[in-house]
């Protein structure tokens, strides 16, 4: 007989339910209005673990005095649709009230990692981000947590929080999804009229221009930069705001590619803010 899909909103009642669950347990933080992307890591986590939890909580405190919160896209009902679709033991919608409570004054914030890029255009952001998911690790007590490659920033940012905080799991990152002409699955696209995105698809274009240019050997990383300018510039629709060529790890800007590097970037197609990424790995010379 299939059990079903147990829907709980407080802290108390999340523990009660935890303690039930079989080993081991995945986690799926998102915020909602999930698409493709969130459910490829649903079933990643079905099918690694034995009971999958995900939640579903659009976080206040990642979003910048000027960005979206209020027009974030939502669909409860069918997210809780999906979701129990796919076998979800647990979904968890706490209220900002319960992440949040009255007087809340403690912050997580991991430094170096989170100063370029992402951090530098969102001042703020990662500190909510953090927070947030040190507190859904310590809820929820997984043993693997499940995010998206697309962010790539906030990827290498939870890793390094976990390892540096001790957290007794396994952060998996799973690959990027795209729609058919590439263009990387986001609740954000939305917000994206026809035309708008069908010209997003350049974001894509421009990663994999330079992919192309460093699979033929380019090793220069203001090159590589160059060539995503380039391709960025010719779309109209587009503006540009960074990027990048970076160290996988640290995501400091290179001069030279040798190991494994992230390109990465934010455009605005429209008044949509989108980012997307590739990982580049070079060959060993032997």
């Amino acid at each position: 007989m299939t059990k079903s899909m147990m829907i709980l909103s407080t802290l108390e009642e999340l523990r009660s339910a935890r303690a039930s669950l079989d080993e081991p347990v995945g986690l799926v933080p998102t915020m909602g209005y999930l698409h493709e992307g969130h459910l490829s890591l649903v079933r990643r986590a079905v099918e690694e673990c034995a009971s999958v939890v995900v939640s579903i909580f659009v976080n206040p405190t990642q979003f910048g005095p000027s960005e979206d919160l209020a027009a974030y896209p939502r669909d409860m009902d069918r997210d809780l649709r999906l979701l129990e679709s796919l076998g979800v033991d647990l979904v968890w919608t706490p209220t900002p009230e319960i992440m949040y409570p009255n007087g809340y004054q403690t912050w997580v914030q991991v430094e170096a990692l989170t100063d370029p890029l992402e951090g530098a255009m969102r001042p703020g952001h990662f500190r909510g981000v953090t927070t947030v998911v040190a507190k859904l690790f310590n809820s929820v007590q997984p043993a693997k947590a499940y995010f998206g490659q697309k962010d790539a920033q906030q990827v290498a940012v939870i890793r390094r929080m976990a390892r540096d905080l001790n957290f007794p799991l396994e952060v998996v990152v799973c690959p990027t999804v795209r729609e058919p002409n590439g263009l990387a699955m986001s609740s954000r696209n939305a917000y994206l009229d026809p035309g708008q995105r069908q010209a997003a698809t350049v974001l894509y274009r421009a990663l994999s221009a330079a992919k192309e240019a460093h699979e033929a050997d380019e090793r220069n990383a203001e090159a590589l930069r160059t060539i995503m300018r380039e391709t960025l510039a010719a779309e109209p629709l587009a503006e540009m705001q960074y990027v990048s060529c970076a160290d996988y790890d640290t995501l400091e800007e290179l001069d030279t590619v040798s190991g494994k590097a992230l390109l990465s970037m934010a455009v605005f197609v429209g008044k949509t803010r989108l980012i997307d990424n590739m990982v580049l790995e070079s060959k060993a010379v032997a």
